[in-house]
């Protein structure tokens, strides 16, 4: 047996439970990576679901009842999972909370190609975006890693699955368009913050990148994977970049649900 769960308000999902979600595409979910059945950022992730819940449906759960789904779905399984809250609206809210073994993402560095799209609702995590896997299956047949997006006003964004930051050397930016802010980002803004690390929010376009000195993704894998290639710019590869990203990170605390 499994000991991984799905379930839904709480209870172990059927699979009529779980048909209709594979043809819902109006749902939205947050993921998170548990650590000895602890998180980083759990106030971010109610955050989120509260938001998202409000916009899309006119109405959203306490977060009481968001964490007591997530503490019955860690109860009894490993202390080490990747974890999500999905929300729908099939009649009454419904949650959907799913785990599965942990993960840390790939080692880097990565090449992205850069492709023009721009997400429908970009503040909002939600389901059925086809395009994130399609670009991304597309920059790996063209040889690179994943892809970054680029929107109608040439402004990087974010990229299929992650957030992007970038250093010039002495300040993280981070870039200025319409993208979902993630709930690794929003760990990370603010522990540089509390760090004294300097930080801004500026425009970055393809030809802004080599005035840069760094490239990273983020998600809730990881705080940072270097980046060393978007589209045809080349990126120095800095470690020390990518160690003050996990140096913040790594002081959020853990939090039980």
């Amino acid at each position: 047996m499994s000991p991984f769960v799905a379930q839904r308000n709480g209870r172990t999902a059927t699979a009529e439970d779980l048909a209709p979600l594979a043809f819902a595409g109006f749902a939205h979910f947050t993921a998170m990576q548990v650590r000895d059945g602890r998180v980083r950022g759990l106030d971010l992730h109610l955050d989120r679901l509260r938001t998202a819940s409000l916009e899309l449906f006119g109405d959203a759960l306490p977060d009481d009842r968001i964490r007591s789904y997530v503490r019955e779905a860690l109860k009894s399984g490993p202390a080490d999972v990747s974890l999500t809250v999905t929300i729908h609206l099939p009649g009454d809210l419904e949650v959907l909370v799913r785990t599965r073994p942990p993960a840390s993402g790939p080692a880097g560095p990565l090449a992205l190609t850069a492709v023009e799209h721009e997400r429908v609702l970009p503040a909002i995590k939600h389901t059925g975006e086809m395009a994130k896997t399609y670009f991304r299956r597309l920059a790996v047949a063209e040889g690179f890693d994943d892809a970054a997006f680029v929107d109608r006003r040439g402004r990087l964004s974010e990229a299929t699955i992650w957030n992007l930051a970038f250093s010039d050397g002495d300040t993280v930016v981070w870039p200025d368009a319409d993208l979902l802010g993630g709930t690794t980002m929003g760990i990370v803004r603010r522990r540089l913050a509390a760090l004294g690390v300097p930080q801004r929010i500026q425009e970055v376009g393809l030809a802004d990148l080599p005035g840069l000195t760094g490239a990273v993704v983020m998600n809730s894998w990881t705080p940072g994977i270097a980046v060393h290639r978007i589209g045809p710019a080349p990126l120095p590869e800095t470690s020390s970049f990518v160690a003050t990203l996990h140096r913040a990170y790594e002081t959020e605390p853990l939090v039980r649900p």
